[in-house]
C-alpha cells in the first residue's frame, strides 16, 4: 500500500514538473479578452451601465491597416478599440471592444450556448447581484431561462445577453 502511495505521488510530481518545465512564465494573472462587435457605442454603454465595468481614460486606441495586416488580426482592415476593465487595479480583467464600422459582420442567431462555436459567454461574479438585475430592469434588458435562479449555495444565476447576442452571466448573493 505503501508503495502504491509513492506511486502516486511520484506520477503526480512528474505530471507538475511537466507544467513548470514548460518554461513560460506570465508577467500577469489576467487575461484581456478582444470581442468584435457591431454597435460600439451600444456595447460600451451595456457593459458600462448593465454590468457595471469602467471605462478607464486613454484606454482606446486604433489599429491602422499597416499593422492590422503585419500583425496577421486582420486583412488589412483598420479598428478601433475601446477598452473596459473590472475595476482600476493593475490586474483587472480588460475587455478590449473593437469596432471595425460597416465591415463588422453580424453574428448568427444565439438561442443557447451551444449554438455556434467559440467563446459563448463571459461569467461576471459579483459581490451582491441585486444592483446588477436593478440595471438588467432599468435598462430593458430580458433576463433568459428562468433566472435570476439559486444555486443552492446562496447564490443567484442571472443571464442576458449583449447587443451582439453574447451570453453574459451574473453570480452572486443577493443582499
Amino acid at each position: 500500500m505503501k508503495s502504491r502511495g509513492v506511486m502516486i505521488c511520484l506520477a503526480a510530481s512528474l505530471v507538475l514538473a511537466g507544467v513548470w518545465a514548460s518554461g513560460v512564465a506570465f508577467s500577469s494573472k489576467t487575461i484581456h479578452i478582444g470581442m468584435v462587435v457591431s454597435d460600439l457605442p451600444a456595447s460600451v454603454a451595456f457593459y458600462k451601465d448593465v454590468v457595471g465595468m469602467v471605462q478607464v481614460d486613454r484606454t482606446s486606441f486604433d489599429i491602422d491597416s499597416e499593422f492590422g495586416k503585419r500583425s496577421g488580426l486582420t486583412d488589412g482592415s483598420p479598428f478601433h478599440v475601446e477598452v473596459l476593465k473590472l475595476g482600476s487595479g493593475e490586474e483587472a480583467t480588460q475587455l478590449k471592444l473593437m469596432s471595425f464600422g460597416d465591415k463588422a459582420r453580424k453574428a448568427a442567431e444565439n438561442e443557447f450556448i451551444h449554438s455556434q462555436t467559440g467563446i459563448q459567454y463571459l461569467t461576471f461574479l459579483v459581490e451582491n447581484i441585486t444592483p446588477c438585475l436593478e440595471n438588467i430592469r432599468k435598462h430593458g434588458i430580458k433576463l433568459l431561462g428562468e433566472t435570476p435562479t439559486g444555486l443552492g449555495d446562496g447564490k443567484l444565476f442571472a443571464l442576458i445577453q449583449d447587443p451582439d447576442g453574447t451570453f453574459v452571466e451574473l453570480i452572486g448573493p443577493a443582499r
